[in-house]
């Protein structure tokens, strides 16, 4: 571990970190563009698992899946770009927060589930026109609880 020592110094000290510190109104914009992705990417997942859950049936699986997905990884890769240089203000800090710890790993947990969603022949039956099966549906369930509390823990960061 202390061979990354340095790491943190060096992100606080970038050219990045330095503009949006010494910015109110950069800084300001980067953060809305965060939580706007952050709206986006759940919005998107929202929409979708609820779908995919039952509501909403006229509104046709196979039109809409591609779409919410394109929309939600638009956002998830706007969201990431954004945190990241959030995170270059106070590197050391936010590694040292148990919440953007939870965050981060509630994150990868939900890229996870999106992996194996999409990878699964219920999702390829889906996109054919097919209803979504049960497996389809629990993953639908893990993904809406599981984004769910990623929000949540991003909303705790600013209070540890």
């Amino acid at each position: 571990m202390q061979a990354l020592d340095w790491l943190p110094g060096w992100i606080a000290g970038s050219a990045l970190a330095m503009a949006l510190k010494g910015s109110a109104t950069l800084y300001l914009f980067v953060n809305a563009a965060h939580i706007l992705s952050i709206g986006m990417l759940f919005g998107a997942i929202l929409a979708l698992d609820l779908r995919l859950l039952g509501l909403a049936r006229p509104v046709p699986l196979a039109a809409v899946a591609p779409y919410l997905s394109r929309i939600a990884a638009t956002g998830l890769a706007l969201a990431i770009a954004t945190g990241l240089c959030l995170f270059s203000v106070r590197p050391a800090e936010y590694a040292a927060n148990p919440a953007f710890l939870a965050k981060l790993s509630l994150i990868a947990l939900g890229l996870v589930n999106v992996a194996v969603v999409h990878c699964g022949s219920g999702w390829k039956t889906v996109l054919e026109g097919g209803a979504p099966g049960p497996m389809l549906r629990l993953g639908a369930t893990a993904s809406l609880l599981v984004w769910i509390a990623a929000v949540v823990a991003g909303r705790w960061i600013g209070f540890l």
